[in-house]
């Protein structure tokens, strides 16, 4: 047998009141992908903050190659071939994608008087970007201009210029359609091929069946199990993960059949989008399903509708009657609303908590001339959490503590106590255990089931297929067609997506 490229043997790790780590051990081999799962609060990310040096353990060893390391912090780790690619971006987003790739291993002239040398810059970064399947001019571009899935794709492309040896890749397609997912495996096999190890963390479990050799369960701090082979299956990695079987992944209990258009999108421009218009509706008690590729401009269509975005010409109707939004707090008046992509930007205040997101978009219905009635908003905190089943130890923990799912609930809560007549949702479950996904779904569809249309835009195929009635497929910003029914296959949405014609 080879000498393992990683060893962790017996990690624990505690937190005050939380013991997040208790005894977890993985071996990895070179050139192997090891897919780590488990819900949110299994110990993912703490395992791999242990392997990466941003926390030393409280116990156990971690080895490298046979010897064993202590790394006194990220810096350590990477020197010695140990890079991790977080699933929250950590991209310097003032900067150019050139800067960001070698940030702090910048490219200098020869001689006494050592200045930033552009040029070389610029051609190693167009190297790596086409590793990663970016166009060369996204170097002297600003990160903040990028999409989120281009920025996905140049964090993976900053890890691949180290000298790595284990490549720790926590939910790194979150961000990316099928196409630059597809680019990530080839990056991923030639990873392999070079002799490179890959830690793989990813909610997404079909891509977990796709890239990975083995799996690592871990559930409550603790190895679950392990599957190789012909195990490692959905329903064995579910069953791993949450200690139960989840009947009915995909729900569709309540929903009896759409009734009228609730929402009309008739030839929609907007500032800053393309010239193409989008048409499109969605109907009272239906899951309208968006898919597209990177840049065909479905965020940016559903922020014209919710008023982040100057609509420039064509109408939006709600319930048969024409809605102007001049900004997102004419669209929540109305009842349509928005669970943007990126929750943690634009979609909760972190340093706060729960109950104040909760309370933030409902002021005007917990109020009286003397202000914000006590008693209804911790009304409203305690139905919403409980409803939600947001695990939070009170309404005034900081929301920013949570895990991913339930931020993600935080996010559904505040607009729900609205009663939503529209709900958009992009990337409804972006970062989401399988346990809370499950969740999320069967609150998706009892809103469905309860006459709110639903529009959600969506990158994972399996959701798609799995959630919506209908789908609408954008192609350079407009709807390029619909597929319902036996029509609507995988094939089918991507050959519209790249701009081909409905079968």
């Amino acid at each position: 047998m080879p000498t393992p490229r990683l060893e962790v043997t017996a990690a624990r790790k505690q937190f005050p009141g939380v013991l997040a780590l208790d005894g977890v051990s993985l071996i990895l081999a070179p050139g192997e992908v090891l897919a780590v799962v488990g819900e949110n609060g299994a110990g993912k990310s703490t395992l791999m903050k242990v392997v990466a040096g941003v926390y030393r353990p409280d116990a156990g060893e971690v080895r490298l190659d046979g010897r064993p390391v202590r790394f006194a912090g990220p810096a350590d780790a990477t020197a010695a071939g140990v890079s991790l690619i977080h699933q929250e971006l950590n991209l310097a987003e003032n900067l150019s994608v050139a800067d960001n790739l070698f940030l702090g291993r910048e490219r200098t002239t020869a001689g006494p008087l050592r200045v930033l040398n552009r040029r070389a810059t610029a051609a190693a970064a167009r190297d790596l970007l086409a590793r990663v399947g970016l166009p060369a001019d996204r170097a002297g571009r600003r990160v903040e201009a990028l999409p989120p899935g281009e920025k996905q794709l140049v964090e993976v492309a900053r890890a691949l210029g180290l000298d790595v040896r284990v490549l720790i890749m926590d939910e790194p397609t979150s961000s990316l359609t099928q196409r630059e997912t597809e680019t990530l495996y080839g990056v991923i096999a030639g990873l392999k091929a070079a002799g490179v190890s890959v830690l793989y963390i990813s909610h997404r479990l079909a891509e977990v069946r796709r890239c990975a050799d083995r799996v690592l369960v871990l559930r409550d701090g603790r190895n679950a199990g392990e599957l190789t082979g012909a195990e490692v299956t959905h329903d064995n990695m579910v069953r791993l993960m949450v200690g139960r079987d989840l009947n009915r992944f995909y729900p569709r209990v309540h929903r009896s059949g759409a009734g009228a258009a609730v929402l009309e999108v008739r030839g929609l421009r907007y500032a800053g989008g393309p010239d193409t218009p989008a048409s499109f509706e969605v109907r009272a008690g239906e899951v309208l399903g968006m898919a597209g590729l990177v840049g065909a401009g479905r965020t940016e269509l559903s922020e014209a509708v919710f008023g982040v975005r100057r609509v420039t010409a064509g109408e939006v109707r709600l319930g048969g009657e024409p809605l102007r939004v001049r900004s997102p707090a004419d669209a929540v008046a109305a009842g349509v609303l928005l669970v943007p992509e990126d929750r943690r930007l634009h979609g909760l205040v972190l340093e706060a908590g729960v109950g104040f997101n909760l309370s933030l978009p409902n002021h005007d219905r917990l109020g009286s001339v003397l202000g914000v009635r006590p008693r209804a908003e911790a009304e409203l905190h305690r139905t919403w959490i409980d409803r939600l089943r947001v695990r939070t130890p009170s309404a005034a923990r900081p929301v920013g503590l949570l895990s991913g799912g339930n931020q993600q609930k935080v996010v559904y809560g505040k607009w729900l106590a609205r009663g939503p007549r529209v709900l958009i949702l992009d990337e409804p479950t972006r970062g989401v255990d399988v346990g809370a996904k499950a969740e999320i779904y069967g609150l998706i569809d009892e809103l469905a089931g309860r006459g709110v249309g639903v529009w959600m835009i969506t990158s994972d195929m399996e959701e798609l297929l799995g959630m919506a009635d209908r789908v609408a497929v954008m192609h350079e910003g407009r709807v390029a067609g619909e597929l319902a029914g036996p029509a609507l296959t995988e094939e089918a949405v991507m050959r519209l997506a790249t701009g081909g014609a409905a079968a």
